[in-house]
């Protein structure tokens, strides 16, 4: 095998295709899943549920987008309708087969939400840009109306919301009140982190370069012998997936119930578009980094600014968070549009050099 070392870095096709090439990553990814799964040893029962939990939800929400937006170069405004899709596929699977454990029924809801992205996905062939955006912006909606107004996917039952029935794993509850949220941040960790680690295999593998290779010109990445449509569907289903198993997560593992149709609705959908933006696209650590920033802002917000001496109430500091987000889109637009990857690999190359920079 051709095979070249260049200082610290490897020029192979087989490195190149290393999730982690360097030693530092590696080191660094030990050091961070020590800390993941050490963390509710010692951190508050309402910073892991109400911190945490929702990190990792978007976190895979955002993974999800970011393999049809940041590789694909698709755009799409249906996310939170294909969660919606994973939640109700979720619901309906535990009440058909309620002796099946609920990891499988979590993982089983992504499939049902791909069959529905591949089928909103069939327009990318032909339209792209802004008219795609319109089309899966009508996948939102058209999704959503069926969330309010189809009474079998929530069991007919009066108030038209998702039921989470008690679950348990290895006699464990892990949905239902006595659920901690130590057990349940653990079961969401554990997926979030298997997930994360077949989707980076995805994108530094042959289905990545094809999807890299449609993002940067579609019309080339055709006569080099890719097949667009394979290609494009396939981002849809893959990322819908991860959208559905997210939805399903969010709804029974971190909400526990509710009404699912404004659990998902457009407001969802551009919140892991934003966190897509502000964390990079077609960076699977970007997505961690936006959903960190934008799911922790508001509770940042919320108890940071009394400790400065400034009371505001609930509804300034949403309006605040929402002027913050779109100032910091519009910076990062303009200044960075690789979001906060890009500067997290800045940072790590000037400190893999320091204190030699020259």
């Amino acid at each position: 095998m051709f095979y070249r070392e260049a200082g610290q870095f490897k020029t192979s096709y087989y490195a190149d295709q290393a999730i982690f090439p360097i030693l530092q990553d590696r080191i660094g990814v030990a050091v961070i899943l020590f800390v993941a799964f050490t963390l509710p040893l010692v951190a508050s029962d309402f910073f892991v549920g109400s911190v945490m939990i929702p990190f990792l939800v978007f976190s895979l929400a955002a993974i999800g987008l970011n393999i049809l937006t940041g590789y694909t170069g698709l755009i799409s405004l249906g996310t939170g309708a294909f969660m919606g899709v994973g939640a109700y596929a979720c619901y309906k699977l535990t009440t058909i087969f309620p002796n099946v454990p609920i990891v499988v029924h979590i993982l089983s809801a992504g499939f049902f939400s791909a069959a529905i992205g591949v089928i909103f996905g069939l327009p990318s062939l032909r339209i792209k840009g802004f008219y795609l955006a319109v089309a899966t912006l009508a996948a939102q909606f058209f999704l959503q109306w069926c969330f309010v107004r189809i009474p079998w996917l929530y069991n007919n039952n009066a108030s038209g919301a998702i039921e989470v029935p008690v679950r348990t794993l290895m006699g464990i509850d892990v949905t239902g009140a006595n659920a901690t949220p130590e057990v349940r941040y653990y079961l969401i960790l554990a997926i979030v982190v298997g997930m994360t680690w077949v989707a980076s295999n995805l994108v530094h593998g042959r289905i990545g370069r094809q999807w890299m290779a449609v993002r940067d010109m579609d019309i080339a990445a055709e006569l080099i012998g890719i097949r667009l449509l394979n290609t494009k569907l396939l981002a849809f289903a893959v990322s819908s997936f991860y959208c559905g198993v997210a939805g399903a997560v969010m709804m029974f593992l971190w909400y526990g119930g509710g009404e699912a149709a404004d659990a998902f609705n457009i407001n969802q959908s551009f919140n892991i578009l934003f966190m897509v933006i502000i964390g990079g696209l077609g960076s699977l650590i970007g997505s961690f980094f936006g959903a960190a920033f934008i799911s922790s802002f508001p509770t940042l917000l919320k108890f940071g600014l009394p400790l400065i001496g400034i009371h505001i109430g609930s509804a300034s500091v949403e309006h605040l968070t929402h002027f913050a987000i779109g100032a910091l889109i519009i910076a990062f637009l303009i200044v960075e549009p690789h979001g906060l990857a890009r500067l997290w690999q800045i940072a790590k190359q000037k400190l893999r050099v320091w204190p030699f920079p020259y």
